[in-house]
């Protein structure tokens, strides 16, 4: 029994050493990682582009959907029956004025012309005998060897000579205008289009269509500015003409320019528009009627606007924001009132100022009040 008790005792003098060896290891061990552990690492913070707000005189424009029309579009048609000879421009031929477009068989009139011109030659004979016949009945006359009845016949045969050479010489310019009819010209200078009467065709007076020309430079822009637009339209044009740039489709940039040169005189009730046109310089002809296009109308210039790039923008509930750098390289964010664009800046009415720096990048990964690090980038073109 005593010997079972001193076995006891030593087990538990030997169990307590051991957790007190663990003990003081354990010890140990924290006590050296606390010594040789490396500091905590510096918090991470966002680096962000940023520009500054540019300050400028920016133009403001009335934008409009327009449609391009010829100033002169005329249906070719012959002046004289006969048939057609020739084409002698092709289709879809841009012509000068005077070019010869289509000629008309011309013997016809040709043999017209010269009957009425054999027909004068042969009654300036028939005038010149009377003039010398009267001549000689005047001086009878005088002598008494002629009556007064047969002198007032000799005066009547020079008048009837003259009045039928004038009618022969008006014969000769009917018929030379038959004939110049045979040729047909461009009027004024454009594009013809497609030929509508074949060669060899019996053309009749105003009766067949045989193509169409069209003025291409300068041609007409119309488009419909509202009511309320009509105001500074009227307004700008009081300090001179007004300038209109046109955009062909897919455009950014105007690639025509002319000038506002019509106003209608009535307000379309059932839509509130009102018709305007301008006149556009198209030397390569690269506006055609029918053509959709955009027109902008240069209204004034608006100083001392404030520009910001248009990739700044963030939108919430709250309406449109920008970020901006903060007291302390923090973000702050400022709800903003926008105006009119001008390439990639778009100007800003109201919520920011001319010291501002926007910021332009990583904007979905930074918030209000967020520490960043400002990355200066090149200022925005003017």
């Amino acid at each position: 029994m005593r010997r079972w008790k001193i076995a006891l005792g030593t087990a538990v003098a030997l169990g307590a050493i051991s957790v007190a060896s663990v003990h003081l290891l354990d010890m140990g061990n924290l006590s050296g990682g606390t010594a040789g552990a490396a500091p905590a690492p510096a918090a991470f913070v966002m680096p962000v582009p940023v520009v500054n707000v540019v300050k400028k005189t920016l133009p403001i424009y009335l934008d409009y959907a327009a449609r391009v029309e010829s100033i002169r579009s005329i249906t070719l048609q012959a002046r004289v029956p006969g048939y057609l000879q020739e084409q002698t421009a092709a289709d879809g031929s841009d012509v000068k004025q005077g070019d010869l477009l289509y000629r008309i068989a011309p013997d016809d009139y040709q043999a017209a012309l010269d009957q009425a011109k054999a027909q004068v030659q042969r009654d300036t004979a028939t005038l010149e005998y009377a003039k010398s016949n009267l001549g000689r009945g005047t001086d009878l006359a005088k002598a008494g060897y002629l009556d007064k009845d047969s002198f007032d016949q000799r005066t009547s045969n020079l008048r009837t000579a003259q009045a039928a050479l004038a009618v022969d010489q008006a014969t000769v310019r009917t018929a030379e205008l038959n004939l110049g009819y045979a040729e047909i010209k461009a009027p004024f200078p454009g594009r013809i289009g497609r030929n509508q009467a074949s060669v060899g065709t019996l053309v009749s007076v105003a009766g067949t269509v045989l193509n169409t020309l069209v003025q291409l430079d300068p041609i007409y822009v119309t488009f419909n500015p509202s009511e309320s637009d009509l105001v500074q339209i009227e307004q700008a044009k009081a300090n001179g003409p007004i300038a209109v740039d046109v955009l062909l489709p897919g455009e950014t940039q105007p690639s025509q320019k002319g000038e506002l040169t019509f106003i209608d005189n009535t307000i379309d009730h059932s839509t509130g528009t009102i018709t305007a046109r301008a006149t556009i310089g198209n030397a390569k002809f690269t506006l055609l009627p029918g053509q959709y296009v955009r027109v902008r109308l240069h209204v004034k210039e608006q100083p001392n606007t404030l520009m910001v790039p248009q990739v700044a923008l963030g939108s919430s509930q709250l309406g449109k924001y920008l970020y901006v750098i903060g007291k302390g390289n923090t973000v702050d964010q400022k709800l903003v009132s926008l105006g009119p664009t001008d390439g990639d800046l778009i100007s800003v009415t109201s919520g920011i100022s001319e010291t501002d720096q926007v910021i332009t990048g990583n904007l979905q990964k930074i918030g209000p009040g967020m520490p960043v690090s400002p990355l200066p980038q090149p200022k925005p073109a003017s």
